[in-house]
Formats: structure tokens, sequence, C-alpha cells
């Protein structure tokens, strides 16, 4: 008998992160002070970009699209993880479940395309610095930047589309902290083969593929390192691509430790702490990551100091 393409709930039931009662203000506390660092520390960098002029170059372009992604990105799971732990009944609405979900995607695949046009922006500098200013002109920056929103955007548009034609049953309990695209197609009743089809499709595009353009990328910058090792220029443009590979590292690494590693007994754990790393942990230390190792940020961030301390003397 062939259902009806209707939600058969209203609402869902997140049971959040395995944490002992005892230790939820803990927890709480924790997570709090990363979000609210994850916030502050990439609308400084934001605001560093906006007002130092020496910071208006394409790399630091896609770094401001990349610090607002982040800042989205964590707003969209972890505010309703905190509210769930002090909430005895924890659910979520179906509209915001699917929402949820269509931010998150959009989110994630953001983030993997501003990576990628960062790690492209390194290569030219680096292998073909005479044509950098042609070649990464502001058109074509923007055109890379809103390139990757329109396919972002499109790619969980129509997984949400298909999320949203599911029809789900009485178990309407989702093992996770917030309404992740895996765990609720577990919970359908509804034939789920064109959903998965689309999660491999889209996976290669938005994640496999962009992952390799940064290797080959990468590939390109240490050959010309290796034949011209003494060049003061190169030295300059590799002063981004000590941060960049940090990010790269922590935003694929948790993606492949998610979907490649073998799995074990407590997979949904293994998935809660993946999930953990990229939508709290990453967005949190990209901020630190490119203000630690990045001497223009540093000096941004001295000069608007000094300002300040003028300003107010």
């Amino acid at each position: 008998m062939r259902r009806e393409n209707q939600s058969s709930v209203s609402e869902f039931l997140l049971l959040g992160l395995p944490i002992r009662p005892e230790q939820q203000a803990m927890f709480f506390a924790l997570f709090l002070g990363m979000y609210l660092s994850t916030v502050l520390g990439n609308l400084l960098i934001i605001l560093l970009i906006r007002l130092d002029s020496r910071l208006h170059t394409p790399m630091y372009f896609f770094l401001s699209h990349l610090a607002f992604t982040d800042v989205s990105f964590s707003s969209v799971t972890v505010p309703k993880m905190l509210m769930n732990m002090h909430a005895k009944y924890k659910s979520i609405s179906y509209a915001g479940c699917i929402s949820q979900t269509y931010f998150f995607i959009f989110c994630a695949d953001l983030d993997s395309f501003l990576i990628t046009s960062m790690a492209y922006d390194r290569y030219v500098a680096i292998c073909h610095p005479l044509h950098y200013t042609i070649v990464m002109s502001q058109s074509i920056c923007v055109m890379l930047v809103a390139g990757s929103w329109v396919i972002a955007c499109a790619c969980a548009l129509l997984h949400t589309l298909l999320l949203a034609q599911l029809s789900f049953c009485a178990d309407h309990t989702v093992p996770h902290f917030f309404c992740d695209l895996a765990a609720l197609l577990k919970l359908s009743c509804s034939d789920t083969s064109l959903n998965q089809l689309v999660i491999f499709t889209a996976g290669l595009t938005a994640i496999m593929l962009p992952f390799l353009c940064i290797v080959v990328s990468y590939g390109h910058i240490g050959a010309t390192i290796l034949r011209v090792p003494s060049s003061k220029g190169i030295c300059k443009a590799l002063s981004t691509c000590g941060s960049h590979l940090s990010v790269v590292t922590l935003y694929y690494g948790a993606i492949i430790g998610l979907y490649f590693l073998p799995s074990s007994n407590n997979t949904n754990n293994k998935n809660l702490i993946a999930s953990l790393m990229y939508t709290v942990v990453t967005p949190m230390l990209n901020p630190f990551i490119y203000s630690l190792r990045n001497k223009d940020m540093k000096g941004a961030l001295r000069k608007l100091l000094s300002n300040k301390t003028c300003s107010s003397t």
C-alpha cells in the first residue's frame, strides 16, 4: 500500500549528547563558552578584514565569508543543543527539524567550497605569481563566492525537498543533538533509496571533488616550492598556507573519521563526536588559527587596539 507523501509526526525528539545529569551544568558551560568564542572570534575576523585596507585581498575576502559561514554553522545546531540540555522534553517541530537540516547541509557544503577557493587562491599566488592580479581579480573572487553559495543552496534544497516527501511512523526519536539527515532517513517508513543516491552523488560533488582539488592545488604548490626554495615571494604567499592547511585538516579530518574509517560498536558515539568536531570545535578554532599564525591578522588586530586606545585617551 502506497503511503501519502506527508509526515505522520508533528515533532521529533532529540536525544542529545550522552551526558550524565550531574555533568549537565559543566558541559552546558563548556559548550556555551565555545559557542560564544566562535561567534566573537569569527565576527572579529570579519571586522578586521573590513576595517584594514591591507586585508582587502582575495585570500581575506574568502576568509571573511568563511568566518560568516562558521558563525552560521554553529548557530544552526548549538543554541538548540544548549536549550535541550535544560529541557525536560527535548522536542523540535517538524518544520524546525526540516529547516535545521537544510541550513546544516547548506553551511557544510558552503564551508567546503570556500576552503577550496582559498586553496585555489594560494595555488595561483605561489605557482603563477605574475598572473595573480589578473587571475584572482575582484570579479573572479565574487564569482567563486557566489557560485559556492548557489551550489551549496541547490544541494541543501535538493536534500530537504526529498526529505519532506518522506513519511515518518511512530518512532520519532532522533539519536543526535540536531536533525541529522542520515538519522532522519533511518526513522522514515518510506523508500529512501533516492535519498541515499542523492547523498552519494551530492557528497562526491560537495565534499570529495573539492577535497581532491585542494590536494591537487597543494601538490602543485609543493612542487613549486621545491623548484624555487629561496623565493621571497613564495615565502610571503606561504604565510597563510599553514593556517589554511590546519583548517583543511580539521574540517576534512572529521568528515573522513565519520564516513570512511571502519565502524565499531559505538557508531552513534562516533557520529556525535565527529559532528561536534565540525559544528562546534572547528568553527571555534578557525579564528585562533588565522590570528595566531598570520602576521597580517596580528598587525590588523594591533592597529585596531591601538586606535581604540588612542580614541579613549
